[in-house]
């Protein structure tokens, strides 16, 4: 049996946009000999719909492209996600369901038994789970159709490790059909470091059940297998969410604050990577306390990426504001007040470009910093998105080495230069934060794995080291509460996948 897989680029709500696509791909399967298109879980309200999915227009709306897919499914059969109304009496009026079309008609409708209600799924909010496994038929083969948790029945536990949510699952009662083939049409954020964790799964299960598992063949040649380091899939992931983020918003430009530092440098380079350097401007903002080395810096690299630039100084401003705080604050001495200042006199300096000449402000801050709270509210935390706010600091540096790869796009000292926020004389990270290479192995234990204070000491990490950590993610959750929204990449992402109390209590 020949089997197309269609991985398609859906927008969430946009059901003729979606319908269109995926019609378009039967035609193409169809001239290529297919048998059966497998298209993803909600392809036809796009993945996640959300909400939308308690407004009646749009499940009325997805239903009739369900029966207009249908209708081209001559000579093919296609499996297609979307949410189908709940017929029963009781329950959420919606099931997450696969339909099976074939000669221009639904022949099944599959429904989703177990609904995910972890990390950023909220489906028993939207969805009733079904409660009947059945298989179809195709050309003489019997087929299994499961959607995403039906087969992946395994999810991270904390301290407990990967913990199996059922003793049963509703592959146990398919198998009892005997099903030449098991097809899962799960949709599932990119996460670099789940990749390799459910290819297992699915190999596992093809070789608990003695059946094959169809993978992506491009020329009749096999993908090769995944890398160990992963920098080049973030890499690619990065682009396409900021190329994605921007097509589907409606936006074209972006504006970024360059510093001369690391992290700014990177997001510049991927951004005009996914823009086009003529989309992407940057805005170069010393003070005083801006080394001659970030500002040279910062322009080298903006003439290698040939990227329009401005120089506007906030030094006559911080003063400015200096003296008229003078008569309040005369008797204290400077401190972070005036730090903060000139990071919030930068943040009105992108938004005037932003609102004057229509740009979006991509935020530079990383997944360090917005774990400790090592930014300034309304100041390097402004922004419509957060590039790397799931990349660790260490994780930067990788990614950075990366875009070079091919060519120098981030000059070798910016690299090389020890982090500094440069708010004040001589200022490293370091005199705030632990060293990342510290740091930032405690945060992915933490936050990431969800691992315990005393399970990370028990590790071999400095206990000290581990209370000061925990505690400046526990005092930072406000502040996150009120970044952009941030580009997933990982399995632990700042934002819906992380749901911890703005204030709360907890010693673990």
């Amino acid at each position: 049996m020949k089997v197309a897989l269609a991985q398609l680029n859906y927008v969430p709500g946009d059901i003729g946009y979606n319908t269109s696509k995926i019609i378009s791909a039967i035609g193409r399967a169809r001239a290529d000999g297919a048998e059966l298109i497998v298209f993803s879980e909600l392809a036809i309200t796009g993945y996640p719909p959300l909400d939308l999915l308690q407004r009646g227009e749009l499940i009325t709306r997805s239903m009739n492209g369900v029966k207009e897919i249908a209708s081209h499914c001559s000579g093919i059969a296609a499996i297609v996600g979307g949410p189908s109304p709940n017929t029963g009496v009781f329950g959420k009026s919606l099931h997450n369901s696969a339909f099976f079309m074939q000669e221009g008609k639904v022949r099944a409708v599959i429904n989703k038994t177990l609904l995910p209600t972890y990390d950023i799924f909220d489906e028993d909010r939207y969805f009733e789970p079904g409660n009947t496994f059945q298989t179809v038929e195709l050309n003489g083969a019997r087929i299994a159709i499961t959607i995403c948790e039906d087969i992946w029945d395994e999810q991270p536990c904390g301290d407990r490790g990967i913990c199996r949510l059922y003793s049963i699952t509703p592959l146990d009662e398919l198998m009892k059909e005997d099903p030449r083939l098991i097809i899962n049409i799960a949709a599932n954020p990119f996460s670099h470091n789940r990749i390799k964790i459910r290819e297992e799964v699915f190999i596992r299960n093809a070789v608990q059940y003695n059946r094959p598992l169809i993978t992506e063949r491009k020329g009749y040649r096999c993908p090769p297998p995944l890398p160990e380091d992963m920098t080049g899939l973030i890499h690619r992931a990065l682009v396409t969410g900021i190329r994605d983020f921007f097509l589907k918003s409606g936006q074209k430009r972006a504006v970024i604050g360059l510093s001369g530092g690391i992290d700014s440098a990177v997001v510049l380079a991927l951004a005009s990577e996914a823009l086009g350097a003529q989309n992407t401007l940057a805005i170069l903002m010393p003070s005083v306390y801006s080394s001659e080395h970030s500002v040279s810096d910062a322009v080298e690299m903006v003439k290698n990426l040939s990227v329009p630039y401005h120089v506007v100084s906030i030094e006559e401003a911080r003063q400015s504001l200096e003296n008229t705080f003078r008569p309040h604050f005369a008797d204290r001495a400077p401190d972070i007040t005036e730090e903060n200042i000139q990071a919030r006199l930068r943040a009105v300096i992108l938004m005037a470009f932003a609102n004057k000449f229509g740009y979006l402000v991509l935020n530079t801050s990383n997944k360090s910093e917005a774990a400790t709270g090592y930014g300034t509210l309304y100041g390097d935390m402004i922004g419509g998105l957060s590039v790397m706010g799931d990349i660790y600091k260490t994780e930067v540096y990788r990614l950075a080495r990366e875009i070079n790869s091919s060519g120098e796009i981030i000059p070798p000292q910016i690299i090389a230069r020890a982090p500094s926020a440069e708010l004040k004389p001589d200022q490293l990270d370091s005199d705030t934060l632990p060293p990342y290479d510290q740091l930032d192995p405690v945060l992915f234990r933490y936050i990431d794995l969800e691992r315990s204070p005393a399970r990370i000491v028990a590790e071999g990490f400095d206990p000290q080291l581990v209370e000061d950590v925990v505690k400046l993610v526990k005092g930072s959750e406000f502040k996150r509460r009120q970044t952009p929204p941030v580009l997933r990449v990982s399995s632990k992402a700042f934002g819906s996948g992380r749901r911890i109390p703005i204030i709360s209590n907890y010693d673990f």
